[in-house]
């Protein structure tokens, strides 16, 4: 296996750069048949690293610790479904992953040629570019089929146990898939730029494969947010970690991309802005990786720090200098076509949408480089925390909800007073009622700044969620009229019929309800006690009583557990489980936490080991108020998207009323989201 493994990475590195330069070529000369084979090399390439793939996967599978990498990242005892997670767990299989995923890419762009000959085939040619840096990183930087020198071990060292947990089976590849999907628009936005191409189709090319990319990376974000709740122990979900951070810098300017392109679409504003959004969404994709191997920040998501750095800094200075050069020789073509006519208007509110998410990039860009920069200019490292981050942000973020639920509901070019008073007198009377209602029952927010932001988010969350509701529900009365349906259904049928705009809403939504999970983070509380034998824990109105405390020996790991019985105003209400593991081969310990999660609130208990001294297991508890909101709404926001990718149905033309003509109207001036119109 690792010589089939290293010969098809070989040749797919050997296709990958005739995929380049012949495309490249066929483009100068205008030659159709050279233009073909380039096609088809690239597609060959896709297959060349499939195997590689594979072979490194079924080496992992027959336990052949000659190989390097499967020795340093697997054992015998491994779980199957973590031998195969083993592919991303080191950096020289996420890179292959990586290049496989990019090639998967290019294979369905190569199978699409159809839609845009021309304009795919700019696209292929960069592609393919992207693709010989990367495969010539693991076939001379990174190489995953490297042999163990001496003496072959029997068994390996084993898979990094914060590893082992279900959700690392799908969250890398989710990550990585966002990341590697970046490519795509920015290949297509690149190509269209070098060949001056007329309207506006590049555009709605674009746009696609950045929804996707986008979805991807979501679902990465969040899935890795997740584990680091269940995994990790320590009660929360988002530290500002730099590889964290990474993660979102490239979300926050595609987040901005798909809200901007709208204005192009509609108006032909924005084209010089557009098109470095998608610049800089694939730099900080590359920089993000970049971040993660280079061993520039310290972080528990980093791999281990190697001399890999230098190749993705010339690769960002690279592709950063042919962006600029390409812009200065075709910014000609970029003029937008009309101006901003008012403040009031839905261009100002998507302006204003992008500025605030730019700065909020900005502003975490800044504090995950400060240490870095701090050390050159200083000669010592200045770390920057959690404070920072959350000062700069927490207030960019409640201006981002309220921008969610007004800009969307501006019309074009300007807003009338009426229209105003039409869309915002519900949400605004039902924001100001929650907020009075929180204050009545007990919240503080002149006492502590954290309460005063929690305040605001919730309410403007339900402001948001107000404007939502009520386009959803205009919409539907006016179908249920014209078809004599209930509402639900007129709602389900003009979501069909204008799934972009919908899908949008709906997105607009889960992120309403990823705020509301944030607002409880200032009521989290906390507490560790020892627990032996009959031992209670009081923490806020749960009473914990450990009925036992036990070990157990597995092939692959150790284990310890408490068994706690949960009570609340004197009733039993569950038995909560909390472990901890010791792994064999890799000798590291891992925490298994025990989570009763609730609408209003999870009750968290880590086992964080036994005092050598009384032998009683301590147990740290936390209570997370509204924590479970955050997962839901990220359920509700990948709906929203997948939806607004579909196609929407043709709509019925129906005889109306000049009443319900003018409901319908009021309609159109509804909100748009993620990708709306």
């Amino acid at each position: 296996m690792p010589q089939i493994g290293s010969f098809t990475l070989l040749l797919a590195l050997a296709l990958a750069a005739y995929s380049f330069i012949a495309g490249a070529l066929a483009l100068y000369r205008k030659d159709d048949r050279l233009t073909e084979t380039a096609r088809r090399a690239g597609i060959a390439c896709w297959a060349a690293v499939t195997v590689a793939a594979v072979a490194l996967v079924m080496a992992t599978f027959a336990n052949d610790f000659s190989v390097a990498y499967i020795m340093h990242h697997s054992n015998r005892d491994l779980p199957v479904a973590y031998k195969f997670a083993a592919l991303w767990s080191g950096q020289e299989g996420s890179l292959l992953l990586w290049a496989w995923l990019l090639s998967t890419y290019g294979l369905f762009m190569r199978l699409r040629y159809k839609v845009d000959p021309q304009l795919t085939a700019y696209a292929s040619a960069i592609v393919a570019g992207v693709q010989v840096f990367f495969l010539l990183l693991v076939n001379f930087a990174a190489h995953p089929f490297g042999l163990v020198k001496g003496t072959i071990p029997a068994d390996g060292n084993g898979l990094n146990p914060l590893l082992q947990y279900p959700e690392m089976v799908i969250h890398p590849p989710m990550l990585y898939l966002g990341y590697v999907g970046v490519t795509a628009p920015f290949a297509f936005a690149l190509g269209a730029l070098m060949m001056k191409y007329p309207g506006e189709k590049w555009i709605h090319i674009t746009r696609r494969w950045t929804m996707v990319a986008w979805l991807f990376l979501t679902c990465g974000i969040f899935l890795g947010a997740h584990w680091a709740y269940e995994v990790l122990g320590w009660g929360g979900y988002w530290g500002w970690d730099p590889v964290e951070n990474a993660s979102l810098l490239p979300w926050l300017t595609m987040t901005a991309f798909l809200h901007s392109v709208m204005m192009q679409e509609k108006r032909g504003m924005m084209k010089m802005w557009n098109m470095w959004l998608i610049f800089i969404t694939f730099l900080l994709a590359i920089f993000g990786t970049f971040l993660t191997r280079s061993g520039v920040v310290s972080s528990v998501h980093a791999f281990a720090q190697s001399g890999i750095g230098i190749w993705f800094v010339w690769f960002i200075a690279f592709c950063f200098a042919t962006c600029v050069y390409v812009f200065v020789r075709n910014r000609e073509t970029l003029r937008s076509e009309h101006r901003l006519d008012s403040l009031v208007s839905r261009e100002s509110g998507f302006l204003f949408n992008n500025l605030v998410l730019l700065v909020s990039c900005f502003a975490v860009l800044w504090g995950t480089l400060f240490p870095v920069l701090s050390e050159w200019v200083t000669g010592s490292k200045v770390t920057v925390g959690p404070p920072f981050f959350n000062r700069v942000n927490v207030p960019i973020g409640l201006f981002l909800v309220f921008l969610t639920g007004v800009g969307p509901l501006l019309a074009w070019r300007q807003t009338s007073l009426d229209s105003l008073k039409r869309n915002f007198l519900v949400p605004t009377v039902l924001a100001v009622v929650a907020a009075i209602a929180l204050i009545v029952g007990g919240m503080r927010p002149w006492q502590d700044s954290s309460y005063f932001y929690s305040l605001m988010a919730i309410a403007l969350s339900l402001f948001v969620a107000g404007t939502v509701a009520g386009e959803f529900w205009r919409g539907g009365r006016v179908i249920a009229r014209q078809q004599h349906v209930s509402v639900f259904k007129g709602m389900v049928q003009i979501t069909r019929r204008n799934t972009r705009r919908y899908g949008g809403y709906l997105v607009h939504m889960g992120a309403v309800l990823v705020i509301i999970g944030f607002a409880g983070l200032p009521f989290n509380q906390d507490k560790e006690q020892e627990l032996g034998f009959g031992d209670k824990m009081q923490i806020s109105h749960y009473t914990l009583v450990c009925q036992s405390y036990t070990q157990d020996d597995k092939p692959n790991y150790e284990s310890e557990w408490a068994v706690l019985d949960v009570y609340k105003g004197g009733k039993k209400i569950d038995t909560m489980y909390p472990e901890r593991r010791f792994y064999k081969a890799s000798e590291q310990t891992a925490t298994i936490v025990a989570n009763r999660s609730r609408l209003n609130e999870d009750l968290y208990l880590v086992y964080t080991g036994r005092n050598p001294d009384t032998g009683k297991p301590i147990i740290k508890a936390h209570v997370n108020p509204l924590v479970a909101w955050i997962w839901i709404g990220v359920h509700l926001v990948l709906i929203g998207t997948i939806i607004a990718m579909l196609p929407s149905t043709r709509p019925v033309k129906y005889a109306v009323s000049a009443k319900e003509r003018e409901a319908a109207e009021a309609v159109k001036q509804g909100m748009v989201g993620v990708g709306g119109d």
